[in-house]
């Protein structure tokens, strides 16, 4: 090589790797426009519940393609009015949270005679009530919360502990004997339910359903993903951190952190470590989380999908970030497949296998976990790249629509409520000053309603 050509080699070099750079490592976005994203979230935000405030004020759900209103059992149980309540208020829209807040305290009413979702109506109703009561002070809320949890007692009433999935909120008939461990752990709710009101039934129903689920695992330190309430006997012993099993993980460490209680924080370690030793699976470099047997710890499936996607902020909460930011990076990949997350991918065969989006916001909690726990600028950026993705393929004329296929972007009739409740939270939050939600006073529970921290963890 001519000595002449030496440092024209090494200028090419040094820019090469200054290219790499800064392809690894993104601009951080400055405070003005993280400023400006958190105004753009809470406007698209508010485009929703417009939509929703137009077309089905006082039902259920909006559907945005149609314009139409949707009631989950025939009669309104203002799913997402409760649940988007304490959005409402954490961004400021005082006026639209006091207008949800009146119709939720004058219309609601659970003397109905319907077979509800149990899992589903305390997450999104008995959480929504309590948290939005901590941020208003609204007797109200709390005494709804109180008559809602009473009427949903009876689903606990099972030989086991273990609660049925559907009750009547009128009558405490219930019915569904086969479930799953995410359903069983419902204890943040019911836990705060009974400080609230100084009722210790709740708590102990909650707890009693929690810790049965955790003596039913295997000699692993597995769960299966469904059980016989009432014999307690496993129905299908797959064991992973997708649905039906994600938030048993979630609860056990955040009811450490709501309640101290160390009973959970014990039983936390155990699952963990068996979830860190038997779900991983390495594909090209990339760390994967699949499917176990519960009892062999054989690999059974590698399918990873859109509700999977909590995980990495969960792990990042409880302080294993580089295991968090590695599967976090398989959750983008998946995104960036077609632009959006679909349902579900078999990661192995490199397929998607459920091409649906229904909103989902476990990939955007993550991103917001990893950011708060490590500081690190990038997860901002990345941040904003999925929120101009959602905008782009979700936005509709009347509010925000599902996709029924992320490979056409073809839209669904359907805004579920927790959109509202979780997906622009998690948008929002990622992009507002730290201090809008402090994380050493308030627990979120897994629909994103925030709850006051009662006992320090040490």
């Amino acid at each position: 090589m001519p000595a002449s050509a030496a440092p024209k080699l090494l200028i090419a070099c040094l820019a090469a790797l200054a290219s790499c750079a800064a392809r690894a490592a993104p601009a951080p976005l400055s405070d003005a426009h993280s400023a400006q994203m958190a105004a753009e979230v809470k406007a698209e935000f508010l485009h929703a519940w417009r939509g929703y405030r137009e077309y089905a004020w006082g039902h259920d759900a909006l559907k945005p393609l149609s314009r139409s209103p949707k009631d989950w059992y025939g009669v309104s149980l203002l799913l997402t009015p409760v649940d988007a309540l304490d959005t409402l208020i954490l961004m400021g829209l005082n006026r639209e949270a006091h207008e949800a807040r009146e119709l939720i305290a004058t219309r609601l009413s659970f003397d109905q005679d319907i077979e509800v979702k149990h899992f589903e109506i305390v997450i999104r109703l008995l959480g929504g009530l309590l948290s939005a009561y901590q941020l208003r002070n609204d007797a109200r809320l709390l005494k709804l919360a109180d008559e809602l949890g009473r009427r949903l007692l009876p689903a606990f009433d099972s030989p086991t502990g273990l609660p049925y999935v559907y009750v009547n909120l009128r009558s405490g008939a219930t019915r569904g004997n086969i479930s799953n461990p995410a359903e069983a752990a419902l204890i943040l709710e019911y836990g705060t339910l009974s400080r609230l009101t100084g009722k210790p039934v709740y708590l102990e129903r909650a707890q009693r359903a929690l810790r049965a689920v955790f003596a039913r695992r295997s000699k692993l330190d597995l769960v299966g993903e469904r059980f016989d309430v009432e014999s307690g006997a496993w129905t299908n012993t797959r064991s992973h951190i997708g649905a039906r099993i994600d938030s048993y993980y979630e609860y056990l460490w955040k009811c450490w952190r709501l309640f101290a209680d160390t009973q959970c924080h014990a039983m936390w370690e155990t699952s963990s470590a068996a979830a860190l030793r038997y779900y991983p699976q390495q594909v090209g470099g990339t760390l994967w989380y699949g499917q176990a047997d519960m009892d062999s710890g054989a690999v059974v499936g590698s399918e990873y999908g859109a509700l999977d996607a909590f995980f990495p902020g969960l792990l990042a909460y409880s302080g294993h970030l580089e295991e968090a930011q590695r599967l976090h990076a398989a959750s983008v990949q998946m995104w960036r497949l077609q632009g959006i997350e679909p349902e579900t991918y078999d990661f192995r065969a490199q397929r998607i296998t459920d091409a649906a989006y229904p909103l989902r916001p476990e990939i955007i909690e993550s991103t917001w976990y990893l950011y708060r726990m490590s500081g690190n600028p990038e997860y901002r950026v990345l941040g904003e790249a999925l929120f101009r993705d959602f905008r782009r393929y979700c936005r509709s004329a009347a509010g925000y629509a599902a996709l029924s296929d992320v490979r056409t972007k073809e839209q669904a009739d359907d805004m579920e409520s927790f959109v509202l409740a979780e997906t622009f939270k998690y948008f929002y939050l990622l992009f507002a000053p730290p201090r809008t939600l402090d994380l050493e006073a308030v627990v979120l529970n897994t629909e994103a309603h925030p709850l006051r921290i009662t006992s320090r963890p040490r």
